[in-house]
């Protein structure tokens, strides 16, 4: 499916970028790459211990979400904790009982959901608590790090638009988009088809996220702006204690020797002088690889008898050697 956002004159004037991280949809993007089940030799350790630190106040989120697929209410922005929940708790009556027989169509649905579907004021508090009990969890603690990346993400934007205005700024922004004719589009997300959208002046907000690795996300609301989330982050997840990039947050993702084999693979090795270089057995060697083979950090050719390893654009990102 090919998403296509089309753009007028007026349009392109309209176009803003989120001033500060939105805590409502960054803790929408935890939950769904905590959730999900792809990039497992990045993520997998990362979701395994959020998951254990959820406490059970945040139970109702499960419900709202059964399938994966989170109801369109959630989707808000404001600038604190606070507003976003109360944007929440202000959508429309009928977006709320649309969403719920969307989501739950054929699913029998839990008491507090049928509450929420007839408009009953008791089930708001306990949404409010299981996102507030999911914040302060998951994304409280790196808070100031999504600070600091949506500031460099600000600054990055800024830089763009200022040297190359809005329209080419867009693609270049959000890599694997292309602007043609006045329209903003990207290919290649799931299912068949398309989807069109046209702001008829509504304006469009540019908001990165930093938990999220997937396409970007669309909102798009009668009456409110179209919000394009996408994902800016460095592609690891976000800790408390390290910076992403550093060997600490590397290390803490991908263990210690398979850090270590990504760094030795500046130069192409065989798997014999991997485990020689490593101090391991070319078996635990040939089982890093393929694991590191196997999330795109490296590649593997035969080279003669032997097999040579060489670390991808992305492995060679991820250690902090673009070259």
């Amino acid at each position: 499916m090919t998403i296509r956002i089309g753009f007028t004159a007026e349009d392109f004037a309209r176009v803003r970028f989120a001033a500060r991280p939105a805590p409502v949809p960054e803790l929408n993007a935890a939950f769904q790459m905590m959730f999900g089940g792809g990039d497992a030799l990045l993520f997998g350790r990362w979701r395994r211990r959020a998951l254990r630190s959820l406490p059970d106040a945040v139970a109702p989120l499960g419900d709202l979400v059964p399938a994966g697929d989170p109801p369109l209410f959630l989707d808000v922005l404001g600038e604190t904790l606070a507003e976003g929940l109360d944007l929440v708790e202000g959508a429309p009556p009928g977006l709320v009982r649309a969403e719920l027989e969307r989501i739950y169509a054929g699913r029998p649905s839990p008491g507090w959901i049928r509450e929420l579907h007839a408009g009953g004021a008791g089930a708001w508090p306990v949404l409010r608590r299981a996102q507030r009990a999911a914040f302060e969890t998951v994304v409280a603690p790196v808070w100031p790090l999504v600070q600091d990346l949506h500031r460099a993400e600000f600054t990055r934007y800024a830089l763009l638009v200022a040297a190359h205005g809005v329209g080419t700024a867009l693609p270049l922004l959000v890599p694997g988009t292309r602007l043609r004719e006045g329209t903003w589009e990207w290919p290649g997300a799931d299912g068949p088809g398309g989807r069109e959208i046209t702001l008829t002046g509504r304006g469009l907000v540019l908001l990165p996220t930093f938990h999220w690795t997937g396409r970007p996300l669309v909102q798009d609301l009668p009456g409110r702006p179209v919000v394009v989330t996408y994902a800016a982050g460095p592609g690891l997840p976000l800790t408390p204690d390290t910076a992403p990039g550093t060997d600490g947050s590397l290390a803490a993702v991908l263990g210690r020797t398979r850090l270590e084999l990504l760094r030795a693979l500046a130069d192409a090795h065989t798997t014999t002088a991997l485990a020689r270089r490593l101090g391991v057995s070319n078996a635990t060697a040939s089982a890093h690889a393929s694991a590191l083979r196997g999330a795109g950090l490296i590649t593997t050719a035969r080279a003669g008898r032997a097999v040579e390893h060489r670390r991808t654009p992305l492995g060679a990102l991820l250690v902090g050697d673009g070259g």
